[in-house]
């Protein structure tokens, strides 16, 4: 092992293919989307699909045993079922103070999903209240760390659909710095009203399954859940006794600040993130063995991470993919969600299929992945997030 590297030893998730590794890893094996006309979200706009996490919140509250007229958000829920087996895989119980340890967590939206069903309650009645603290970003953190205790720092990262990622490098800095001794690092989102609508008045939802790196493309679908990991130094892992399942080897971020909700024509945010994260690594590109893309399906990204993409590997190429299409693009909680599925693909040997590609983008060199068996052994991944506003994130996960 060596010192300076940042060792993962759990990880949690729940998405729309289901609660914990094993039934994602099923779900991606056999090429199950969990994207499906809306059911939970009260809204009008049911002709759009989403990657609903398929439970509803009074049954996400007896699973973890809160009490019906408890105030919890659903990102918190959401939060709490992925931190469980995230803290359970490291064998790590939260409530020991023999270390320092960190928990970051990634979110944009917050409690909105509550906020905004009691807004008019707020207004006339003050009876719900409770709920309207916590559309905070940060309130949504907190209650998230509440039910756990025993960490040193809390902190909450609000970069939009870069948030997790964020999260995670700052962990890793966290690490290195001797500022913790363990951080736990992620993110979380829930689907909302006022997030589905904002989304549906930038035009850029697809009525259908989504097409990353399709030619006739049209845009996203959105998705809610979670997805944290345990970070820690080879020091402490020696010192515990744990298993590390993988590492994150390198990760970079870039604002190329080239418009609020685009990316800038020749992809430069995400090509010198990526970039960042290789050099950090110590990799050269031909050393990636695979691409998990941000791959949204909407014209605009697809188009500029393949230029990206491009100019950073040259005629070398490593296999692509988005899986937006499996679960929707959980916004904040992509980069930590995608993270997690980037660290089963090592740990299985596969490369998640990109379901609905019929035809290939021509400005691309490129097809994403319709062979799930990689022609080389998978030993470093580089995973892509690329938040609003140009905030560009990527971050290479490596087998030990």
């Amino acid at each position: 092992m060596k010192a300076t590297d940042i060792y993962v030893t759990g990880a949690g998730i729940i998405s729309a293919l289901g609660t914990g590794k094993e039934e994602t890893l099923k779900a991606l094996v056999n090429r199950q989307s969990g994207v499906s006309p809306i059911r939970y979200l009260t809204t009008s706009h049911t002709h759009f699909p989403a990657g609903e996490v398929k439970y509803s919140n009074p049954e996400m509250k007896e699973m973890l045993h809160f009490l019906p007229d408890d105030a919890v958000v659903r990102s918190s829920l959401l939060g709490i079922i992925a931190l469980k087996e995230a803290l359970c895989q490291a064998r790590y119980e939260s409530r020991d103070r023999t270390y320092r340890v960190a928990f970051i967590s990634g979110i944009t939206v917050g409690g909105m999903d509550q906020a905004e069903l009691w807004y008019q309650d707020f207004l006339e009645n003050d009876s719900k209240n409770d709920y309207i603290e916590l559309n905070d970003c940060g309130g949504v953190t907190e209650q998230i760390a509440d039910y756990f205790g025993g960490f040193h720092i809390v902190s909450t990262v609000v970069t939009a659909c870069s948030s997790s990622a964020n999260a995670i490098m700052l962990g890793a800095d966290l690490i290195k710095e001797n500022r913790a001794d363990i951080v736990i690092a992620g993110g979380c989102e829930c689907l909302s009203r006022y997030h589905l609508n904002g989304f549906n008045t930038l035009m850029i939802l697809d009525t259908e399954i989504c097409k990353p790196f399709d030619r006739d493309r049209k845009g996203i679908n959105l998705g809610e859940g979670a997805g944290y990991l345990v970070l820690e130094s080879a020091e402490m892992v020696q010192q515990r006794g744990v298993q590390p399942i993988g590492k994150i080897s390198g990760y970079g971020n870039a604002c190329d600040a080239f418009h609020q909700t685009a990316s800038s024509p020749d992809g430069l945010g995400a090509f010198l993130a990526m970039k960042g994260a290789l050099e950090q690594a110590g990799l050269r590109p031909e050393e990636i063995d695979y691409i998990n893309a941000h791959g949204t399906g909407t014209p605009n990204n697809d188009l500029t991470e393949g230029i990206a993409i491009m100019n950073l590997f040259g005629d070398a190429i490593p296999p692509v993919s988005s899986i937006k299409s499996y679960l929707g693009h959980t916004t904040s909680a992509a980069g930590s969600v995608e993270a997690i599925i980037s660290l089963l693909a090592l740990a299985h040997q596969f490369l998640p299929v990109s379901l609905n590609f019929r035809h290939p983008i021509e400005e691309h060199t490129f097809v994403p992945v319709t062979d799930p068996n990689p022609s080389r052994p998978l030993r470093h991944i580089l995973s892509n997030s690329f938040g609003f506003g140009g905030n560009n994130s990527a971050i290479v996960l490596s087998l030990i």
